[in-house]
């Protein structure tokens, strides 16, 4: 095996088994909800230095995810095994950054056992040159809202604040990803690299199509868009913030506009194996090299390395 081969490692859901899967061979049956309906959840994770990245909030959110669609619980533990022995593997050939990616599903309609699995991979060539180079994105709506508005809502809050419909996964990280693959296929068909999408109700600016929007001013001040409803909350976004914070930095979450972005000293797209992609233009807009660059990515790269 080199280091261009994926390792996969397939967990038993119940617990008590992990094992090695040959990538040359099928791993998903015709029927696993995770072909037939995108029902099922994932975690993606940077392996950096012989480790995962960021990994107890990556274990929050894949728990939390898995709770919101009603999936039986997890063996946390043997996940985190799965992923420890692939991580030895990758070490013993090379270096380099890899993608590690959890995948659990609802699994087959014929048996109705859920499927699970770990793979470990390489790290695309585009996704290394993006976080070089930066990224050029367009606004968007996201082209559906969070309804509070269906009817007998107001009736069944009592007057309090109104939630989305109680079958929506409203902060589950889920398989279904669709639409946010084709808002980048379409972005990319008009000359840019990138989405951050846009509430057309209120030009409240939401998030990136698998990303989490940050804004930084050279007074050490960093802002993202406020989590929750439509935001999904970032790991890497939710790491640089601790870490931030306690090396002198202001960070806050707070509702921001395009022209918020427009006006910042530099916009960031942070994702956990991407990293840290600087926007370089919105909607044809060049944003200019903040002269803190380096220090920024610096600051990512250390907070994604502070266990």
């Amino acid at each position: 095996m080199d280091s261009t081969s994926p390792i996969i490692y397939v967990v038993e859901p119940y617990g008590g088994s992990i094992r090695r899967h040959n990538p040359a061979l099928p791993l998903i049956y015709w029927d696993d909800a995770a072909v037939t309906r995108g029902d099922g959840v994932f975690e993606t994770l940077l392996i950096r230095d012989g480790h995962p990245a960021n990994l107890q909030r990556h274990v929050d959110r894949f728990q939390a995810s898995a709770r919101l669609l009603e999936l039986p619980d997890l063996n946390i533990g043997d996940w985190i095994d799965a992923t420890r022995q692939a991580v030895e593997e990758w070490a013993g050939l090379t270096d380099d950054d890899a993608k590690c990616v959890w995948t659990y599903t609802r699994g087959r309609e014929s048996t109705g056992r859920p499927s699970a699995w770990v793979t470990l991979s390489p790290i695309g060539e585009k996704v290394l040159r993006q976080r070089l180079k930066g990224v050029k994105v367009m606004t968007s709506p996201r082209g559906f809202t969070i309804d509070t508005s269906l009817p007998g809502v107001d009736e069944a809050t009592e007057g309090g604040s109104p939630e989305p419909a109680p079958w929506l996964t409203v902060g589950a990280k889920t398989l279904n990803y669709a639409a946010n693959m084709a808002a980048l296929r379409y972005a990319r068909s008009q000359g840019f690299d990138d989405v951050i999408y846009v509430d057309p109700r209120t030009g409240r600016v939401l998030e990136g199509a698998t990303s989490t929007v940050i804004t930084v001013r050279g007074d050490k001040r960093i802002r993202t868009p406020v989590p929750g409803g439509e935001v999904l909350p970032g790991t890497t976004q939710a790491a640089l913030f601790e870490y931030a914070n306690a090396h002198g930095w202001r960070c806050k979450a707070k509702d921001m506009t395009v022209q918020r972005l427009l006006d910042a000293e530099s916009v960031w797209l942070v994702s956990s194996v991407r990293g840290a992609a600087r926007v370089t233009e919105i909607n044809g807009h060049r944003l200019p090299a903040p002269a803190n660059e380096k220090a920024v990515r610096e600051l990512i790269d250390a907070a994604l390395g502070a266990e």
